[in-house]
């Protein structure tokens, strides 16, 4: 069976790596265009992009997919019997979804039909879950519609970050569209049509402000926010004017109440670290990180650092 890949992130470099060393032919690997990366911001290959150069594939790299009859004849020319994609980046238009006999199936990283979107699994943490999953779709014209063929469940761990739990699904994902393959090719694989509806609002994809603390929410909301957005955007605020990321915390439980201050507020310093009044409960950061300063424990930043100010920035600063 000849196979296109389609997609971009190290989420996706997973699945093309299992694609090629279950045997299946890869005759191209379509991926987003080179970026400036890095410190220095210079242009290097994603990780999809430095895959596919490491094994000697096929690699086409166009701006957009969407209107571009370049890239349709150029997907053509690859000749799919099957097209898999995992976290593309764009969104494809029909006639290339139309192309192969077998047609496109996308590794999706929830349990379709939660979680439709480009940030699955932070929007997952950041709700509370207790498990999530892969699925492989089906692909369609809709946003995350498509035919479910197979799922596998993944436990959230009260400790998950969103980077834990990128791994896990990306690992997973990878291992169950090899396993579903099979099924496909053959004419075996049964097909679940979603609902209309999703289960859960969109996930939208994340951006650099969603980290932002809103200390009026309850602790135990910002707490799952610090697990979400590590390792990126990570969960951060302000202190003394400057940025202050949290890159994990707790919810405290010792007794200590939340006062009937202001929220944002340090109620309390000791050896342990700090202790933040919320719109309810109180959150104590375990690892923190000034600007311009590394990551450190609380206890270590305490012993460098002497807040001036008690009050963190709030959602709005």
């Amino acid at each position: 069976m000849k196979i296109v890949f389609m997609g971009t992130p190290d989420f996706a470099v997973h699945t093309l790596s299992a694609l090629c060393d279950a045997g299946y032919d890869v005759t191209g690997v379509v991926t987003q265009p080179d970026r400036p990366r890095g410190r220095r911001m210079e242009i290097t290959p994603g990780p999809v992009a430095a895959e596919a150069i490491r094994r000697g594939l096929d690699l086409y790299q166009p701006a957009k997919i969407r209107n571009n009859p370049e890239a349709l004849e150029r997907i053509r020319l690859m000749a799919p019997d099957l097209i898999a994609v995992a976290a593309f980046g764009q969104i494809i238009p029909p006639e290339i979804l139309e192309l192969p006999p077998l047609g496109c199936f996308n590794v999706h990283a929830s349990l379709l039909p939660a979680y439709r979107g480009a940030a699955p699994i932070q929007h997952a943490i950041l709700d509370g879950c207790p498990e999530t999953g892969v699925t492989i779709m089906r692909m369609d014209a809709g946003l995350d519609t498509g035919d479910i063929v197979s799922r596998c469940v993944i436990p959230i761990t009260p400790e998950e970050t969103g980077g834990s739990l990128f791994d896990k699904l990306a690992a997973e994902g990878a291992a169950l569209l090899i396993d579903t393959l099979p099924s496909i090719e053959d004419g075996t694989a049964s097909f679940e049509a979603q609902p209309e509806k999703s289960t859960t609002p969109y996930a939208a994809m994340i951006r650099k402000e969603d980290g932002r603390i809103d200390w009026s929410e309850d602790a135990c909301v910002i707490e799952r926010k610090v697990r979400a957005m590590n390792p990126w955007p990570s969960a951060f605020t302000t202190l003394d004017g400057k940025t202050l990321k949290i890159w994990s915390a707790h919810v405290e439980k010792s007794g200590l109440k939340a006062g009937d201050g202001e929220a944002g507020v340090i109620v309390r310093q000791d050896a342990r670290g700090l202790y933040i009044q919320t719109g309810q409960g109180i959150l104590v950061p375990d690892e923190l990180q000034m600007e311009g300063r590394r990551r450190m424990s609380a206890r270590e930043f305490l012993r460098g650092y002497c807040v001036r100010s008690p009050k963190l920035g709030g959602h709005d600063q």
